[in-house]
């Protein structure tokens, strides 16, 4: 049973099951948890039966819905997901996997995958950097991040 509150739904053009094992061959820390196709009667739209899939999946503790329902919505930057990372190293290797395969890189941490779906992937320190007490740090932090693509920590201190 999840006790999450809220749950993103993701919508997608078509095959929720292969979405959700994109995401997972990212974030090694997650599950499918339910994976369904379901048939639409013919109604009011379309006097065709039609199909469309349902899943669910769980990243580092966060439970997502996904619905590959045909292509009538596109992600855009609207929102975001922000990935919290311990080092560079994980900063790397998602911006790495997010970026590989179809996916772009955006400026200051921002990139997209392979579906559109927009990513901010951050180390944890540049929070410090950004909010801390010595103005000179900050700027340092905020002027050099313009500067990148991808986070390089080591350039933001």
């Amino acid at each position: 049973m999840n006790n999450q509150k809220i749950t993103p739904c993701l919508w997608v053009d078509e095959d929720a099951k292969a979405v959700a094992e994109y995401y997972l061959s990212i974030f090694k820390d997650g599950k499918l948890k339910d994976y369904r196709k379901l048939e639409n009667p013919p109604n009011e739209f379309s006097s065709e039966p039609s199909s469309f899939e349902t899943a669910v999946m769980e990243l580092e503790g966060v439970e997502f819905s996904i619905l590959a329902a045909g292509p009538f919505f596109k992600f855009n930057e609207a929102i975001s997901l922000v990935i919290n990372c311990k080092d560079q190293d994980e900063v790397d290797y998602y911006w790495e996997a997010l970026t590989s395969n179809g996916g772009e890189e955006g400026a200051c941490g921002w990139c997209k995958d392979k579906y559109g779906l927009s990513w901010q992937v951050v180390p944890v320190e540049y929070f410090e950097l950004i909010h801390s007490d010595d103005a000179a740090v900050r700027e340092k932090a905020m002027t050099n991040t313009f500067k990148q693509k991808k986070l390089i920590l080591s350039e933001l201190k």
